[in-house]
Order: structure tokens, then C-alpha cells, then sequence
């Protein structure tokens, strides 16, 4: 790799990033826009599991973002040192050592209250009140410095904080690049054996099937899988898209109590885990048989509650691994097979827990789809205008990037990106944001990129062979791309202070609700540009959005207050006419634009509730008009619930879905009315 392709890559990159930071409006700087970036790499890398920007710079104490491993035990901060020029600079050891320190400053203010001093609308409020709340519970600490320059030093992590072990790490230019022009997601995990535990492992095989899996058989230290973890952490988890199940879960409860109680039973009462690995080094041991000595790209396929709970059980509850054991399985792919084999491996060894198939997502059938269709599907020119562009796709990071690459000459490389403009690339967790926010589950979209992509497969999984991706649902799809994309820009611009995601999620949300889904989205698609009365009302709406997110957090971290469904019930809540303009641009209901097979609120149902939905939708619009009328004529059921069965009536007819609380409420209606002699339509 030479100094020439990095340095052409930063170009690239910056002009990508200066063009993010103007669309999304005045608030949003180049360094924000390369911490977004950056998240959103890491996220994919399995480094992180999202995080949040929040950037800060006072006298000695400085950081640009945050989170949190799922049981808090593990604190995140990034300080983001973006060089505005475009000339690869070095960055030197003077630079990392004022950064770590910088980090150290602010974590020792923000455990000490910080939030109290800043404002409350600030993001920094937001993550200092999370780490002052949360303080308690980290375990570890994890400080990771984000930059465009070339790092030229070692790493040397600083002395514990408040007797926490901290980690050190930097994402330079070189290992950008390496990382975004390698094919892979993430990078290979190497484990040296013998440098880390002193000795090789012993271990029985292999057997398999030569040159295409061998696999091998042993029983690993607790010690050694909770420092592996500690080294690499959820990225061991990657090639199964990181497991689902898992990652949503706190530390399994019996695991550390059988780490504490009965620590040699350890062995017996686990069931194992099942790791994969593109090759190993094996030498013969001094007491006889053989041993692993290295480990070549390592990742853990099953068994990754095992692993975090091992870690969790010696950083954060001090407890001795020392008589723990666990049975392990390693299988050896040949790299050719890797990306087909191992996903299988994963989830067959993950059988004994439901596993979702929406949790092998890569090469999702679904993104495969619209993949083509963006490659295909020529978008209207802009207001009318002949020059036709397209949306890209981009299914795997770098695509875009590999795709300019490939025309050879600058005149082709201009042309591909006339065609494709980067302000019309988008990702796998772009789309999951675009469809959950105009599904009304602004909460989910909050959770962050990578939870909410995962909920949004899982929604797909749900939709059935029924759903099909075709060129009307990738339509509609750019549609709220371009919507979405417009709101974060407007938003941008009315300078509301933080909390910007949140607020767009919001904002569109209830303007889905309160239009009834009913935006022409099939007109934004041939505009490719927001008509005057929907920016207006967008621009109306959101600053009264911002307020609510504010007021009803009350004394609560508000980030996490709005990963909350009451946070959407207090918005919904929120009173607010549609303005004359945009009421006249709907469309109307028997014209309602709909892509997914069920609303908002009714994917994230429970067994009883999607019954009470079938219930509901299982009679005709007409016997819940007779319903209506019945009530009204007897004096039967209270006047909401006479009005309720009308309104069910309308859903029906129209072919909707109910919402959680009209099926729930409208199954009661049914029952009761049934009981009182109500036999349906005459």
C-alpha cells in the first residue's frame, strides 16, 4: 500500500464528508461528520455497537463521542482529531499522549458531575450525565482516538482510572483505508497463543474434510477467553452479523453465579462454544501430543454470552478464572469457503436458541434486491429537469468507493459520479432508519444504526414470502430517503441545539401519524425534491418536537429517554393541526402509499396482541358498522367504544392494519357484543 493511494483516499473521503456536512445543514461541522463516519465504520467492524456524538472541548478535558456495552460494564470515549488539511499528516506520539490525556480530563469531570455545569440541550450534557449515572457499573474503560493523519507512535495505555483498566486504541488514515479496501467488514483477529497465555493450548484433531474444514477439539482457560475478549471484545462475534440474542441480553445471571459458587462445575454445566478460523499453527507439545500455537482470523460462532460473561465475571466482579474451564470446538475453513460455510456453522451451532435468519443478513435476499434495483433504476431529474441520476446502494461498505475506482480515467470517474452523486449513496442502515421512521417507531430508530437495523430484519423476516422488492417498493423507498435526508437537513438549520437524530426521527414520525401515512411519496419520487408545504411543515413541527423530547425526559438522560415507547406516546400526545397546505397534498386513503404488511406499532406485537389483531381484522368492515349501529340502537357499550367500532370498521375497508391499542380495545368490543347477542350484519 503506498503513501499516494492513502493520501488519494483522504481526498475522497474529505470531499465526502464536507459534502455530508453541508447538506445536513450549519450544525453539523467536517469533524462531526467524520465521527459520524467513523461510528458508523466501527459499528460495522463490530468494534462498537453504535455510538453517540456528543463533542466537548474545555481546559484540559476534551471528547467527541460515547457508549456503552449492553450491561454498562464497558465505557466507550472517542476524541475525534480531524486535519482539515489534504495532505496526509503524521500523527505523532506528542499528539496521541495530549488526546489520551484530554479523554482521561474529561472522564474525571464527568464522573464528578459535569453535567450539572452545561447545558441541557448540549449533547455533552447528554453523555456526561450518562457517564456520571452509569460510573458505578463500568468495569473497564476504552479509549479510542479517531483521526485522519497517519499515526507514527506505539500505543501505551494511561495508568486505571479509579482502579479501572483502561485500553487505548487509534483508527488512523492507514488503518481506514485498509480496513475500507480489503473486501472485509472487519479486521482479521490474529491471536498469538503462546504470547498470551505463555504456552500452546492442547487440543485433539483434526478431523473434517481436508481442504475445505478441519476442525479441532479443546478445552480453553477461562482466563485465556476472558483476555481475548478483553483485547478484541464484540468483534469476536462478527461473522454472524454479531449474535442477536446476545447482544440484546444482560450477562447471563447463571453463568456468573456458577463462575462464583461452583467455578470447577463450570465445565459441566456449559454448554461449549463453537469458534471459526481461516487457519492455525500447530506444534507438538514438551508432555507429548499436539497444540495450538496461533489462531488466524478467530471468530466466535456460538457461544458469545459465554465469553462476554467471562469477561464481565473478571473485570467487573474481580472473580478468579483460575478453575475454569471451557470445552471448545475450532473449525478451520479454507478461506474460499469462508464467507458460505461459516455463516452455516453459526447458525446451526446456535440451534439450541431460536436464531433468527435476519441475524445472517449480508447476503440477505432483500438486499440483494434492491442492490440491483439501484443499480438499474434511473431516478427523475431534479424539478423536472433531463439529467437522470441514480440512488446507490450500497449493501457492503465500500462498494461506492470500489465502484468509482474501477473507471479508469478522471473524465469516467466524474461521470460515474454524476450519475451516482454522493449525496444519493445509502446503506443498509440508512434504508433501516428510512423504513422504521416512516413505520412510526421513532424509539427503535433511536436504539442506534446497528439495533436498528437488526429490528428492522426482523420485521423483514416477518413480512414473509409475500413481500417482494420490486421497482414500485424501491420507488417509494428513495422517497423517504429523500424525505428523511431533507428533514436532517432542515433540522440542521434551525440551530435546535442537540439531540438532532432524535428530533428528525421524531418530527417524521409524527408527521407519518398525523398524515396517516398519506404524503404522496410517489410524487417525491417524481419531484426528487420536498414541495414547499411539506418542508414548511417540517419546519414548523420539529422545533415543537425538540421541546417535547426536552420536557417530557423530565430528570432523565434524554438520549436514552428517547429509546423509550413512552417517550413516542408523549409525543403522540403532543397536540398539532396539519397546516391547511399540506392537508390539500395528501393523497387520498383509498390511495394510501403503504410498503410494509403490517403499521408501525403492529410489528412489535406480543402472541396476544397479534391475535387480538386477527380478531379484529377477521370480521368484515361491514358487521363492525352493524357493530356500531347495534350499540347505538340498544344502548349497549360506552360511546368510545361505539365510535371505536365505526373507526374499525373504516380500517377494515380500507385494508389497514389496526393499531396495538385499537386491536386490543376492539377485540374487548367484539367479545362483548357477542355476549350480549350481537350476531354481525343482517
Amino acid at each position: 500500500m503506498s503513501t499516494n493511494e492513502i493520501s488519494a483516499f483522504i481526498v475522497d473521503l474529505h470531499q465526502e464528508l464536507a459534502l455530508t456536512a453541508s447538506q445536513e445543514g450549519a450544525e453539523r461541522s467536517i469533524p462531526e461528520a467524520f465521527t459520524e463516519y467513523m461510528f458508523d465504520v466501527l459499528t460495522e467492524a463490530g468494534e462498537i455497537d453504535g455510538a453517540n456524538v456528543a463533542m466537548y472541548e474545555a481546559r484540559a478535558a476534551r471528547a467527541s463521542g460515547f457508549t456503552f456495552s449492553e450491561d454498562e460494564s464497558t465505557l466507550w470515549l472517542f476524541l475525534t482529531d480531524y486535519r482539515g488539511s489534504l495532505d496526509l499528516e503524521s500523527y505523532t506520539k506528542t499528539s496521541l499522549d495530549a488526546a489520551v490525556r484530554r479523554m482521561v480530563g474529561f472522564l474525571e469531570q464527568a464522573a464528578g458531575g459535569l453535567w450539572r455545569q452545561l447545558e441541557e440541550t448540549s449533547p455533552a450534557w447528554d453523555m456526561a450525565q450518562r457517564i456520571a449515572e452509569t460510573w458505578a457499573k463500568v468495569g473497564e474503560i476504552r479509549l479510542m482516538v479517531l483521526t485522519n493523519s497517519d499515526l507514527r507512535t506505539n500505543v501505551v495505555a494511561p495508568e486505571p482510572i479509579d482502579s479501572r483498566p483502561v485500553h487505548v486504541s487509534v483508527w488512523d488514515a492507514t488503518r481506514l483505508h485498509q480496513l475500507m479496501t480489503s473486501g472485509r467488514t472487519q479486521e482479521p483477529i490474529h491471536v498469538d497463543v503462546v504470547a498470551l497465555w505463555g504456552q500452546a493450548i492442547p487440543c485433539l484433531g483434526p478431523q473434517g474434510d481436508p481442504g475445505r474444514y478441519e476442525a479441532y477439539l479443546t478445552m480453553l482457560p477461562g482466563e485465556f477467553i476472558s483476555k481475548i475478549y478483553e483485547e478484541h471484545g464484540p468483534r469476536l462475534l462478527e461473522l454472524n452479523v454479531r449474535s442477536f440474542l446476545q447482544s440484546r441480553g444482560k450477562v447471563n445471571r447463571g453463568i456468573q453465579e456458577t463462575i462464583k459458587d461452583e467455578p470447577r462445575s463450570f465445565l459441566a454445566y456449559n454448554n461449549g462454544i463453537s469458534m471459526t478460523a481461516a487457519a492455525v499453527d500447530v506444534v507438538e507439545l514438551p508432555t507429548g501430543g499436539m497444540g495450538i500455537s496461533t489462531i488466524h482470523d478467530l471468530q466466535i460462532v456460538n457461544g458469545g454470552q459465554t465469553s462476554a460473561s467471562l469477561h464481565y465475571a473478571k473485570v467487573k466482579a474481580k472473580q478468579d478464572l483460575s478453575g475454569v474451564y471451557v470445552q471448545a470446538k475450532l473449525s478451520v475453513v479454507e478461506p474460499t469457503y469462508l464467507h458460505n460455510l461459516v455463516p452455516r456453522i453459526s447458525q446451526f451451532a446456535n440451534s439450541q436458541n431460536k436464531v433468527n435468519m435476519a441475524d445472517f443478513s449480508a447476503n440477505d435476499a432483500f438486499h440483494v434486491e434492491v442492490e440491483k434495483l439501484s443499480r438499474s433504476v434511473w431516478a427523475p431529474g431534479k424539478g423536472g429537469t433531463a439529467r437522470m441520476t441514480r440512488w446507490f446502494y450500497e449493501r457492503a461498505r465500500g462498494q461506492y468507493a470500489d465502484a468509482h475506482a474501477r473507471e479508469r480515467t478522471p473524465a469516467k470517474q466524474r461521470e460515474f459520479k454524476a450519475v451516482h452523486p454522493l449525496s444519493q449513496k445509502f446503506t443498509k442502515t440508512d434504508l433501516a432508519k428510512f423504513e422504521n421512521t416512516w413505520d412510526q417507531l421513532p424509539w427503535i430508530v433511536s436504539y442506534g444504526a446497528e439495533k436498528n437495523f437488526r429490528e428492522f430484519m426482523l420485521r423483514i423476516e416477518r413480512r414473509g414470502a409475500s413481500f417482494k422488492v420490486d421497482q414500485g417498493y424501491f420507488e417509494l423507498l428513495v422517497a423517504k430517503a429523500l424525505l428523511f435526508r431533507s428533514t436532517e437537513k432542515l433540522v440542521g438549520s434551525l440551530n435546535l441545539g442537540g439531540y438532532r437524530a432524535q428530533t428528525v426521527a421524531y418530527t417524521l414520525a409524527k408527521l407519518a401519524h398525523q398524515t396517516e401515512q398519506r404524503v404522496d411519496l410517489r410524487a417525491l419520487w417524481r419531484s426528487q425534491d420536498l414541495p414547499e408545504p411539506l418542508a414548511q411543515a417540517i419546519i414548523e413541527l420539529a422545533p415543537q418536537i425538540h421541546e417535547i423530547l426536552l420536557q417530557s425526559a423530565g430528570t432523565r438522560n434524554i438520549s436514552e429517554w428517547a429509546k423509550k415507547e413512552d417517550c413516542w406516546k408523549a409525543i403522540l400526545s403532543m397536540p398539532w393541526a396539519l397546516p391547511d397546505d399540506l392537508a390539500k397534498s395528501l393523497t387520498t386513503s383509498g390511495q394510501r402509499t403503504r410498503t410494509t404488511a403490517d403499521t408501525s406499532v403492529g410489528e412489535m406485537l406480543s402472541d396476544d396482541e397479534r391475535a387480538a389483531v386477527v380478531a379484529v381484522t377477521s370480521i368484515t368492515a361491514d358487521d363492525w358498522f352493524a357493530l356500531s349501529q347495534w350499540a347505538k340502537q340498544t344502548g349497549n357499550l360506552q360511546p368510545w367504544q361505539r365510535s371505536l367500532a365505526f373507526s374499525l370498521g373504516r380500517v377494515v375497508k380500507d385494508g389497514r392494519t389496526p393499531s396495538r391499542k385499537q386491536a386490543n380495545q376492539g377485540a374487548l368490543i367484539l367479545e362483548e357484543a357477542k355476549r350480549l347477542g350481537f350476531a354481525g350484519a343482517r
